[in-house]
Parts: C-alpha cells; sequence; structure tokens
C-alpha cells in the first residue's frame, strides 16, 4: 500500500511540474489510446461478424448483375467501411493535438521565465530553472504521447485499407 501511495506521490509531482498542460496531455493520451484500444478489439472480434453478416446477406440475393445489385452493393461497401472506419479521425485528431498541447506548456513555462526575469533581473537561477522545467516537459510528454499515437495509428489505418478492400473484393457480382 505504501508503495502505492509513493507512485502516486511521484506521479503528481511530476503532472506539477507541467503546470496543469500535463494533465491535459495525459488526459488527451489515456482518450487516444481508449480508441486505439477499441479499434485493436473490433478488428480482432466484432468486425468478422459484420462482414460475415453483411456476405451472408449479399450471397443470400438471387440476381448480382443488374444496376439494381450494383447500388446494394455499394450500400454494403459503405456501411461496412463506415464501421471499419469509426473513430480513425478522431484518433488521428487527437494525435494531431498532442504536440499542440506540448506546445503550450512551452509557452506558459517560457511565460514564467520572463517573468523571473523581469522580477529579479536574471540573478535567479532557480526559479528560472523551474520555468525551464515547465517549458520542457510539456514539450517532451506531448511529442511522447503524439508518437506513441501515431505509430498506433499508422497501423490502425493500414488494418483498416486492408479490410475493407478485402470486403469489396469479396461481395462478387458474378453469379
Amino acid at each position: 500500500m505504501l508503495a502505492i501511495m509513493e507512485a502516486f506521490a511521484a506521479i503528481k509531482a511530476f503532472l506539477d511540474q507541467g503546470g496543469g498542460v500535463l494533465v491535459l496531455i495525459a488526459i488527451l493520451t489515456f482518450l487516444m489510446w481508449t480508441l486505439i484500444f477499441e479499434r485493436f478489439w473490433y478488428f480482432k472480434g466484432g468486425l468478422k461478424s459484420d462482414v460475415q453478416a453483411a456476405l451472408d446477406q449479399w450471397e443470400s440475393r438471387s440476381e448480382r448483375k443488374s444496376w439494381n445489385a450494383h447500388q446494394i452493393r455499394e450500400a454494403m461497401i459503405s456501411r461496412v467501411s463506415e464501421k471499419i472506419n469509426t473513430n480513425m479521425d478522431m484518433i488521428a485528431t487527437m494525435v494531431s493535438l498532442c504536440p499542440l498541447l506540448g506546445l503550450l506548456g512551452t509557452v506558459t513555462g517560457m511565460i514564467e521565465v520572463f517573468n523571473v526575469l523581469a522580477m529579479t533581473g536574471g540573478g535567479d537561477a532557480k526559479q528560472m530553472a523551474g520555468g525551464v522545467a515547465k517549458a520542457t516537459i510539456p514539450t517532451m510528454a506531448g511529442m511522447v504521447a503524439a508518437l506513441s499515437g501515431l505509430f498506433a495509428n499508422t497501423y490502425l489505418e493500414r488494418i483498416a485499407e486492408r479490410e475493407n478492400h478485402l470486403f469489396a473484393d469479396h461481395l462478387t457480382m458474378d453469379h
């Protein structure tokens, strides 16, 4: 129990160094990774049942060559594609926001450094170092969060593109 309390104290001390922006980055990163894990879970489980249901519906049609059948096929592809691409844009947006929040932390930290310079004339190195820490830590945290999300998002986009193509290829119009 004591180790857990010490861990929470260390996390709180780290978040306090970022001047509030680290909390925003942490929340954004948590939400981003929640959506990423949801997509992985969907691709490993729910996608198969959605594709199979659509394929069964298509295969139950007696004719598949008419213009009407072609439009139904396109609608089915669109519906499955929408399910496959759910939250992908949100993940990409969150990846883009992480470094921007880091830059916000940089600006607020540098404002603190400039305030120390204005008040002390540059004589208080310890306070200036605290401002520099508040400037660099959120920047690094935002970049680390963005890089981790970028790799996961790229991987998910490849899976989504592949699954979209595979599904469209399975809906044949030959009989």
